[in-house]
């Protein structure tokens, strides 16, 4: 059985919908493929993820909201929790990332990617970057509800990590 694990953080909702439309999408899509069996999507919160975790995964997306140009704390402690532990153990699993932001994105993607090629992940797509629009204080902390087009747009990418998993040899 392979295990996709999906390791999020949100702080108004926008991040935790993304992610569990990347799950959706990844478990539909091993429906379709008629190996739903062979599958275990994780949808884990960044706190409470470990290196055994990571470990024990064979790809991974990584949701978050991007935070004054980079990714939200709360990702990155856990990224830099978990770095040097898994270090040298993972190099050639999958991964992709799907990023939450008001109105650029790119920091924390490029971040994302920069610890990943640190890992010597596989990317298997360009960060999804999906942006609100937000631009004021109140704007920026308030809950928000993810569009349907966005939605699809992660389900996608969750199915396509499922079928990158499902369909390797590894």
């Amino acid at each position: 059985m392979k295990t996709l694990l999906i390791i999020w953080h949100s702080r108004t909702g926008y991040a935790r919908q993304m992610a569990q439309a990347l799950a959706r999408g990844a478990d539909q899509v091993a429906h379709e493929l008629e190996l739903q069996a062979k599958l275990r999507v994780r949808l884990q919160a960044a706190p409470d993820t470990d290196p055994a975790d990571i470990l024990a995964a064979d790809g991974y997306l990584f949701c978050a909201p991007e935070n004054l140009a980079s990714l939200t704390g709360e990702m990155k402690a856990c990224l830099d929790r978990c770095y040097y532990p898994v270090l040298d153990q993972i190099a050639g699993r999958p991964y992709a990332a799907a990023i939450s932001a008001g109105t650029d994105g790119e920091g924390a993607a490029r971040q994302l990617t920069r610890i990943a090629t640190g890992w010597r992940l596989r990317a298997v797509a360009a960060p999804l970057i999906e942006r609100n629009g937000a631009q004021t204080p109140d704007a920026i902390l308030a809950p928000k509800t993810v569009p349907p087009q966005a939605l699809a747009r992660c389900e996608e990418l969750g199915g396509l990590l499922a079928a990158t998993l499902l369909t390797s040899e590894t």
